[in-house]
């Protein structure tokens, strides 16, 4: 009998894998969160699926996410980010992921991690919601509203409302995962 799963990764083997084995679990490490950060940016706008198919492309392009690095990228190499086909070559969000590397670090120096100080919102605990369908899952919530005003106050780019509420939901901040699925008890 094939375990149920949310419905929104039915029929796709790597949304299907990420979602078993990634989507939702509580994430406090400050290297994950940052990549979460960077993919739910460059997501704003598309559909999850296309970043996640080019997950590797973006691994490879943005140097495997090390935010020292990427706060101290020159115009040279966002000139040559531009041009990688790998990835969603979008001016802005490629200007943003320097500008949120940066800020990332402001952060860490002022709370000790970025996980301390997003984790914060919500207590350091996993809001545990109780949806049937994932269509019912809210695109924002009061939390992400505030979070998204508060990294915009840090200088942080492409994160919005409903990108911050993705990127609780894919660190496990909150767990939107149906009730019936078989991961909703596991994270």
């Amino acid at each position: 009998m094939e375990k149920h799963r949310c419905g929104w990764c039915k029929g796709d083997k790597l949304y299907e894998a990420y979602h078993d084995l990634e989507w939702g679990v509580p994430v406090k490490d400050d290297a994950t969160l940052f990549e979460f950060l960077i993919l739910e940016t460059f997501q704003a706008g598309l559909s999850w699926i296309t970043i996640l198919r080019k997950r590797e492309n973006f691994r490879k392009a943005f140097d495997n996410f090390e935010y020292k690095k990427i706060a101290a990228y020159n115009q040279a190499k966002i000139d040559s980010l531009l041009q990688d086909s790998g990835i969603v070559r979008n001016k802005l969000k490629v200007n943003a992921t320097v500008t949120n590397a940066q800020q990332f670090m402001k952060v860490q120096e002022e709370f000790g991690s970025f996980s301390a100080y997003i984790w914060g919102f919500v207590d350091g605990e996993t809001i545990k919601n109780d949806f049937k369908n994932y269509k019912d899952a809210p695109a924002n919530t009061p939390i992400s509203d505030v979070l998204s005003k508060d990294l915009k106050k840090r200088g942080f780019k492409f994160v919005g409302s409903t990108v911050i509420y993705a990127q609780m939901q894919a660190t496990g901040m909150v767990n939107d995962h149906e009730v019936s699925c078989f991961r909703y008890n596991e994270v």
